[in-house]
């Protein structure tokens, strides 16, 4: 009776093994035909997505960056338009089906800008004084007013530290006609003025304040979407365009800071990092980029960077002292066409003309 068992055991397990053998010899594994991809795409340009041997494959499902874009019956080809994604390593899976047993194929590409950027020139229309303790963080018009923002410049010296603030400035002799100090503890970052309020980022607070234009006073405290820097900030009339240091700009609901979208800015070999003070004109984006001396020019539907203008050379045209720092500060005065420009504890603001 004993021997039965075990002989009834003994062919249940090799059942099971058998079973096992069988679900394994489904789940081999695939792979994606990297023979049909390339290395980098831009927008404008489709991937063909298939796997190497298929000859059992009943469908394969396809993922980009874990968003699903399409499925296939057997191991036919998927064609994918890249229009609608965002600039940066893209990440495929592949999920292939055969008897209903899963298995997992990875791959990846880069997607990048084929718009080649423009250097564009520029001409020094003038030069005026600037407050040289103002560690310029934001800057843009308001009427005939400078609406500038400034932090504290903590960490980088103490000569000319001063304290973030929000101000109004005359733009032609420097005067500060208002001023809204904040606390020692808070970091003032990059200012914009949409419907009459004043939005102001703080770098390390996660949250942003709103002023009355007029009054200066603080009206409203909204947190930001999720916990990130503040840096740059500027508007389209309706929503708010932010930076946090990386290469994202995210488009912010002015209400509540909610998160309506973002695009990575992209020129045709890479990604660009910190993008920093930002200006809408005339449907692009002017953008400063920390620790370099220039403005870029882009696409604020994508992110393609379009022009870039080398200010290199007004760094040499200030005063020079410990906490001097980089250019930082991009104004647009709508009624001359012209750009105001400064920088961090910079003793000088410029008015230049871009050559477009």
């Amino acid at each position: 009776m004993k021997k039965c068992k075990y002989l009834a055991f003994l062919s249940l397990s090799l059942l099971v093994l058998a079973c096992d053998k069988e679900k394994n010899d489904e789940k081999k594994a695939v792979t994606i035909d990297t023979t049909k991809l390339k290395q980098t795409y831009s927008l404008n340009e489709s991937l063909a997505l298939q796997l190497t041997d298929g000859s059992t494959i009943d469908s394969v499902q396809y993922f980009l960056n874990d968003k699903q874009i399409g499925s296939v019956k057997g191991n036919n080809a998927l064609n994918y338009n890249l229009a609608n994604e965002k600039y940066g390593m893209q990440h495929i899976k592949a999920i292939a089906y055969t008897k209903g047993v899963p298995a997992e194929a990875m791959a990846s590409i880069a997607l990048f800008s084929d718009v080649q950027p423009t250097v564009l020139s520029y001409t020094i229309v003038n030069t005026y004084p600037h407050d040289i303790k103002a560690y310029t963080q934001g800057l843009e018009f308001y009427g005939d007013v400078l609406i500038e923002s400034t932090g504290n410049g903590e960490g980088i010296g103490t000569r000319t530290k001063g304290k973030s603030s929000i101000r109004k400035v005359n733009p032609k002799t420097g005067e500060v006609l208002k001023i809204n100090e904040l606390d020692d503890a808070i970091f003032g970052e990059g200012a914009t003025v949409l419907n009459n309020k004043i939005y102001q980022l703080t770098y390390k607070n996660m949250e942003a304040y709103v002023y009355n234009v007029e009054s200066l006073q603080k009206e409203k405290t909204l947190p930001y979407f999720k916990n990130t820097d503040g840096w740059g900030l500027t508007n389209d009339g309706t929503y708010l365009y932010m930076t946090d240091g990386s290469d994202r700009v995210y488009k912010v609901n002015p209400d509540d800071f909610s998160l309506v979208d973002y695009f990575v800015v992209s020129i045709p070999n890479g990604t660009v990092a910190s993008v920093n003070e930002l200006e809408w004109v005339n449907g692009e984006i002017y953008a400063n980029f920390y620790t370099q001396d220039a403005i870029g020019i882009f696409n604020p539907t994508n992110g393609s960077v379009t022009g870039v203008v080398d200010l290199s050379d007004l760094k040499n045209k200030v005063s020079h002292h410990p906490d001097l720092d980089v250019l930082n500060g991009i104004a647009y005065n709508k009624k001359t066409g012209t750009f105001f420009v400064t920088g961090k504890n910079w003793d000088k603001m410029f008015e230049i003309r871009i050559n477009r």
